[in-house]
């Protein structure tokens, strides 16, 4: 599968729908969605998006989704049985999560938190660093898990961690340090295959 530049540019601003089920354990919130993520409909796909090569590798799911074609509706549904489920900070499709305003991370970091309040995950895991300073001005704040301290009624119980971004321009990280990244939350949430 292959979309020119126009192709997708006409996803620009779209939505994609949020992954959720009952009993959700563990929510993967992404910054927002790319613009071939809005094209075929599926969180974090896109040729050099390394997300679910990691969760494969990491155990947390049984196969590796197709992050060029998207998500089956088998795939959809082996996630939610299982308890995870995937949002975004913010909705709307860009090329790029730069191309989003200090006020819409703040704003989106507001809706995560009513999402979380409605939806009661045990473990919500926020991929990209940058991100999530913004989102919640915590400036000071570093890759893992965050401490219990950092006000869990604000976050409606669930254990919060922040990951790396999984976006092929993180360069920093590798597919096997994104899979040690995303195991320790799903460790925690108990998603862990086998």
């Amino acid at each position: 599968m292959r979309f020119t530049q126009a192709e997708l540019e006409a996803y620009r601003d779209e939505e994609v729908d949020d992954l959720v089920g009952p009993d959700l354990k563990l929510l993967f919130v992404g910054i927002n969605p790319g613009l071939w993520t809005a094209a075929v409909q599926t969180h974090f796909a896109h040729p050099t998006n390394r997300f679910y090569q990691a969760l494969a590798q990491a155990g947390i799911t049984e196969h590796e989704v197709d992050r060029v074609a998207g998500m089956t509706d088998a795939d959809r549904a082996a996630l939610v049985s299982r308890g995870i489920g995937i949002t975004n900070l913010v909705r709307r499709a860009t090329a790029r999560a730069s191309e989003l305003s200090h006020e819409e991370l703040r704003s989106g970091g507001e809706e995560l938190l009513r999402f979380v309040a409605e939806h009661q995950p045990a473990v919500v895991a926020i991929a990209g660093i940058t991100a999530y300073r913004q989102a919640f001005d915590d400036r000071t704040a570093v890759l893992g898990r965050q401490p219990d301290t950092l006000d869990a009624a604000r976050w409606s119980g669930a254990a919060l961690w922040v990951v790396p971004n999984p976006s092929g321009l993180n360069a920093h990280e590798t597919v096997a340090t994104l899979a040690a990244a995303y195991a320790a939350p799903a460790r925690e949430a108990g998603v862990l295959v086998g």
